[in-house]
This record gives C-alpha cells, sequence and structure tokens, in this order.
C-alpha cells in the first residue's frame, strides 16, 4: 500500500525532501564515477613501461640473483627485516621498481628522493617525516634515494646517523660503481646490491607478457607482434626493460597510425630511428671499454681494437682521452721495443687536433693497428714501479759525490763532484757508479729480446760486464 499522502501545507512537498536526502547520495556516486573515470583515464596516459611495472617481487624478470628465492632481498621482504641497501646496475634493471615493492610489500612509508633535484634541507625534511612516522604510527620510512651517486660528501653524511639509528632504511639506486661513488661510511652500511642487463631470453617474456596483458599492456589493441620485430627490439635495448617497452609502445603507435593488425621489424625501425649506444662517459662503462680498448692493444688484436676505438668515438667518447691513453701506452706497454711507436702516438693527436672528426678518425685508427701489432715491453714500465717502490722503502739517499753539482768553490771543497768521470774523454766507455751507495750494483731494467730492445739489451750487457768486471 502507497503511504498517505501528506496534503499539510507546513510540510515540504515530498519531492523536494526527497530530493534533499538524495542530493548528497547522487553527488558522492557522480563523484565516485568521476575519480574512477579519471583513475581510468590516468592510468591509460601512463607509459607503457609504467603500466607494466612489476608489483611483487616474483613478477621481476631478469634478477633472480637479487630477488628470486634465496636472495638477500626475497628474504628480508618474507621476514620484514629490512637493511639498507645500493641497487647498482643499468638503467632499466629494476632499481625503482624493486625499491617500490619491498616498501609496500613491508608497509613502510616510501619516500622517493631524487639526488639532482633535493638538496641537505630536503634531507633534514625527510628525516623530520620518518620521526613523526615512526613515534605516531610505529610506521618505518624506506627512503629511496634515485641516482644517489650525484650527492656530494655533505649531503651523504648527512644521511649516516639516521640509517646507524634504523630511523631509516636507505635504498640507493646508482648506475655507476659504488665504490667510486659512494663515500666509505655509508656504504659500510649497507649491503650492494648488482642488477644486470636483463637477458634476451627475460625481455623477450617481458615484451610477450606487455602484448598479452588486458588491463595495462597491448592486448586491447588488437594488435600482435612479429618474430622480426620481437628480435628487434631486444637487440636495441640494451638489455633495458624500459627501453624496450617504450620501443614497443612507440612502435604500436606506429602500426595503429597506418591501420596494421601487426607491429613489423619496420614499425620498429620508424619509431626509433636510431639505436643510441649505452655510454655514459662518467660511467663505469666509459672504464670498460677504455680497459678493453687497452688490453686489445696489449694482447696485439688490431682487429679488436679498432673496434673498441669506434666504439667509443661513436658513443661520444672525447678523441683525445683516446689519444693520450695511446701515447700512455706505447710507452707503459710497447717502450723501447719499438721506439717509434711513442712518435707515432703523439703525431696521431696532433692529426687528430689538426683535422677533427671524421678525417682524423682514421689516423688514431693507423695508431692503434700499428700500436698493436707493435712488439711489446713493458720493462720500462715494470722497472720505474720498482723503483719507486724501492725509493719508498730505502728515503733519500745521498747523491754520491763524484756525481754531484760544484757550481761554487765552497762545494767544490766539500769534496762535490771529486772523481767524476767524463765518458767523452774514455773512448772504451768509463767505469763509475750512478747510484747511491746503498744501493750500488742494483739493476732495474732489463730489455727483453722483441724488436728494437734485443738491441738496447745486447749494448746494456756490454757495459754491465765492463762495471761487474772492473768491480771485481
Amino acid at each position: 500500500m502507497a503511504p498517505p499522502e501528506n496534503t499539510s501545507k507546513n510540510s515540504p512537498e515530498p519531492s523536494a525532501k526527497s530530493s534533499r536526502k538524495s542530493s548528497p547520495k547522487n553527488s558522492e556516486d557522480t563523484l565516485d564515477l568521476f575519480e574512477a573515470c579519471a583513475r581510468k583515464a590516468g592510468s591509460a596516459a601512463r607509459p607503457l613501461a609504467d603500466r607494466m611495472r612489476p608489483k611483487k617481487l616474483a613478477q621481476i624478470l631478469g634478477q633472480q640473483s637479487a630477488t628470486g628465492p634465496g636472495s638477500l632481498i626475497y628474504s628480508a621482504v618474507s621476514c620484514d627485516r629490512l637493511f639498507s641497501m645500493i641497487l647498482w646496475g643499468p638503467p632499466g634493471s629494476g632499481k625503482t621498481t624493486i625499491a617500490r615493492i619491498i616498501a609496500e610489500q613491508t608497509r613502510c612509508l616510501f619516500v622517493h628522493f631524487s639526488a639532482v633535484l633535493s638538496g641537505v634541507k630536503d634531507i633534514r625534511s625527510v628525516i623530520d617525516k620518518a620521526e613523526e612516522q615512526q613515534k605516531l604510527y610505529q610506521k618505518r620510512t624506506v627512503l629511496f634515494v634515485d641516482e644517489i651517486h650525484r650527492f656530494n660528501k655533505s649531503q651523504q653524511d648527512a644521511f649516516l646517523h639516521h640509517v646507524e639509528s634504523g630511523l631509516i632504511t636507505l635504498i640507493g639506486a646508482t648506475t655507476e660503481n659504488p665504490s667510486f661513488e659512494v663515500i666509505a661510511a655509508l656504504l659500510s652500511r649497507c649491503q650492494v646490491i648488482p642488477l644486470y642487463p636483463i637477458a634476451d631470453e627475460e625481455m623477450e617474456k617481458l615484451l610477450w607478457r606487455a602484448m598479452a596483458d588486458t588491463e595495462n599492456g597491448l592486448e586491447g589493441t588488437g594488435l600482435s607482434l612479429s618474430r622480426a620485430a620481437l628480435d628487434h627490439i631486444v637487440s636495441i635495448s640494451d638489455g633495458d626493460a624500459r627501453a624496450a617497452l617504450n620501443a614497443l609502445e612507440i612502435a604500436a603507435f606506429s602500426a595503429q597510425s597506418g591501420q596494421k593488425t601487426e607491429i613489423s621489424r619496420q614499425d620498429v625501425e620508424t619509431a626509433i630511428q636510431r639505436k643510441a649506444l649505452s655510454y655514459d662517459k662518467a660511467g663505469e662503462e666509459h672504464y670498460n671499454l677504455i680497459s678493453a680498448f687497452h688490453k686489445s692493444l696489449r694482447g696485439s688484436d688490431p682487429d679488436a681494437a679498432m673496434y673498441w676505438l669506434a666504439r667509443m668515438m661513436e658513443a661520444g667518447e672525447d678523441p683525445f682521452y683516446i689519444a693520450r691513453s695511446m701515447v700512455r701506452f706505447a710507452s707503459e706497454d710497447i717502450g723501447n721495443a719499438d721506439p717509434r711507436a711513442l712518435t707515432l702516438a703523439m703525431d696521431a693527436m696532433e692529426a687528430y687536433r689538426f683535422l677533427g672528426s671524421p678525417e682524423g678518425d682514421l689516423s688514431l685508427a693507423q695508431a692503434a693497428a700499428y700500436l698493436a701489432c707493435a712488439p711489446k715491453s713493458n720493462r720500462v714500465y715494470t722497472a720505474y714501479g720498482q723503483i719507486l717502490k724501492l725509493i719508498k722503502k730505502t728515503g733519500t739517499l745521498p747523491v754520491p759525490y763524484p756525481i754531484r753539482n760544484a757550481p761554487t768553490r765552497l762545494m767544490k771543497e766539500q769534496g762535490y763532484a771529486e772523481g767524476y768521470k767524463y765518458p767523452h774523454d774514455y773512448e772504451g766507455g768509463v767505469v763509475q757508479h750512478y747510484l747511491p751507495d746503498k744501493i750500488k750494483g742494483r739493476s732495474f731494467y732489463r730489455p727483453t729480446d722483441r724488436g728494437y730492445e734485443k738491441t738496447i739489451g745486447q749494448r746494456l750487457e756490454y757495459w754491465r760486464q765492463i762495471l761487474k768486471n772492473t768491480t771485481e
């Protein structure tokens, strides 16, 4: 039965009354719907690499040694016993993702901190917030410092006490070797967890996962991925998951624009244009490539030497840094086995200075090929190293009187230069000691029998034998 109609003039009309009661609810429903649509639209606008970010450690691909069962991170999260750490790995290896998962699964407050944009004042603000969380909510704070290698010493010092006290759990992320970039005091309080470029097989799984994901991936686009396109993305990504997913997303957009149903290799090439070589002139890869270059020269492999030279030049390395390294190599690893090597290395550097790129590149390549093929000797290098060690051990031994400088009468009266034999006055050579008395007779330079050093060795042996016979 319907309720009786209220005809009282003082009573509000049912429609108005009903409107007042339902209005807030309708408003909330409308707001919830609006927020839901906004969140959905916002999620769709996020890059594919961000949408596909793993939510659990088990979803992370290619970093089993760091996050898999039995690893330090896996055990720490499972037992809820966090420790400060530095995640060291190349771009796109999962550093930020791992930090977020650790914070979420351990119910910690996660604070993302940029070493590039923040200073000591910002650090203090974070510490204050962490103290508040601990005092009011008994909640721990995970402080994720992106690019921690960019912090100077004073900024890193600001963390020390709070990391040691356990107020914050520090998770630093860096592409640089922490041994060189993080102060020793902070490094000793953190566990370094190395991450590695994603292997090709794991990268393929990552891309297929993105293609098949209905909610966050590309399943809803109706596109398929050709094998050639997949292989090309894997090859150009250099183990960088973010780069791979970005390439896939742009290629998918290219395919859709062309009203295609399959992402082809051409779509990938059109989207990416040109692969940027992975290289940081101030980072570890810089040292890896110059090391490979040096070792190839030392190993007498001109092909490998020129390959690493080209890799550095194409990546934008300073050509004079490479040229200087070849000048050093000529003395350190060739020495007197081929004295022309030093001259050629210097000439190559000057030729590049005169010509510039690309014409001057060939001068550096010519020098690299010559140095690689030259006879090798490190005897000057090792002899000099032995001498330096001896000096540290024996200290400042006095110069023998016969070879001292005697520009004044007083010095001559003191015996300076007394007994000195002028070699040009002795056609057959002169027997004279030039080392301090305490180390007299020591020899450091022992030439090899390779290249011109063989001739030097024969000559040196002749003089040393004369000296030995005379001494005896």
